[in-house]
C-alpha cells in the first residue's frame, strides 16, 4: 500500500499525488466531520472534492455510514477503487466510523501494493497505534453514531508512530499541537510533526 500523508489539504506535493493516483478512482471519506452540522459539512466536503478533482483525479464520495454493519460490501467497494482520500476533522469520530463499517480491519489487511491511502490531518493521525495524545485537540467524547457509545482509543496501528499535523502553522489548532508534542514526550510516544504544506510519502 502506498501513502500520501499531508498535514493540511493537498499539501505541497500535488504532482506526486497526481502520479500516485494516476489511472485510479479514489474514494473520498468524509466521516471525520460527522459530528458537525450537515450544511457546513456539505460545503466543506464539496471544497475537498473539488481540490482533488482539480488535479485531474477521478474521485467519488465513500461515506462509511453507508457500510455500518456491512463489512463485506465495503470490502467489495474498496476492491473496485484504487485508493482513498480521508479528510481532516475529529480523529475519534473517524475512528468510530472505521470501526462500525469494518474499514479498520479491511485496511489493516490490505495487500494491494498499488492501493493508495491518502489524506490529511485526522486522516493521517488515525494511522497511529494510539489516539490518546490527540485529546489535546480533538474531543474524544464526540460520538455522533447511535451504534457506538464507547470511545475508541486505539488507532489503526499501521504506523508505529503518531503524526502530529498543523505544527507551528497558520491553523486554529496549531497552538494546541505543542501540547500534543509535550504529551508524547512525557509518555514516551514516538511522533513526527508536520507543518501545513508538508507531506510524507511512503
Amino acid at each position: 500500500m502506498r501513502m500520501y500523508l499531508s498535514s493540511y489539504k493537498i499539501g505541497n506535493k500535488p504532482n506526486e499525488l497526481k502520479e500516485l493516483a494516476k489511472g485510479k478512482t479514489i474514494g473520498f471519506i468524509p466521516n471525520a466531520l460527522d459530528h458537525k452540522d450537515a450544511e457546513s459539512t456539505r460545503e466543506s466536503n464539496e471544497r475537498n472534492l473539488k481540490d482533488i478533482a482539480d488535479l485531474g483525479i477521478a474521485v467519488e464520495t465513500l461515506d462509511l455510514k453507508d457500510y455500518f454493519g456491512k463489512k463485506e460490501e465495503l470490502e467489495q467497494k474498496l476492491d473496485s477503487l484504487g485508493g482513498v482520500w480521508i479528510r481532516g476533522g475529529n480523529t475519534f469520530v473517524l475512528r468510530q466510523a472505521m470501526k462500525l463499517s469494518g474499514f479498520d480491519k479491511i485496511i489493516k489487511s490490505m495487500r494491494r501494493k498499488d492501493f493508495l491511502y491518502a489524506g490529511y490531518s485526522a486522516g493521517i493521525c488515525i494511522l497511529a497505534p494510539s489516539l490518546r495524545a490527540l485529546q489535546q485537540v480533538d474531543d474524544p467524547k464526540a460520538m455522533p453514531y447511535n451504534e457506538l457509545k464507547k470511545i475508541v482509543w486505539t488507532g489503526l496501528g499501521i504506523l508505529d508512530y503518531i503524526i502530529l499535523p498543523h505544527y507551528k502553522s497558520d491553523h486554529p489548532e496549531s497552538a494546541d499541537i505543542d501540547k500534543e508534542v509535550e504529551y508524547c514526550k512525557k509518555n514516551k510516544i514516538s511522533f513526527k510533526t508536520l507543518r501545513d504544506g508538508e507531506v510524507i510519502i511512503i
